[in-house]
């Protein structure tokens, strides 16, 4: 199961974008209601491996899950 980055709790650091062995972080399209911009994960490309989780310095914008609800359309 792909994890899911919470578009409005992310802050646009992207540590997880240099991170992801598989590139499939992308920017989304403009700003959350934070006004930051974010980052989305492809769930069809994403291989489960957590590292984006390990890396992100923002508690709780990336959960170990699959929830499309919470993620922003790129």
């Amino acid at each position: 199961m792909a994890h899911t980055i919470v578009s409005e709790v992310c802050e646009g650091i992207a540590d997880c974008v240099d991170a992801c062995p598989v590139a499939c972080i992308d920017q989304g399209n403009g700003k959350n209601t934070k006004g930051t911009d974010f980052y989305v994960i492809n769930f069809d490309t994403c291989i489960d491996c957590g590292i984006c989780l390990q890396v992100c310095p923002v508690e709780g914008a990336i959960l170990a899950e699959e929830r499309p609800d919470l993620q922003k359309v790129s």
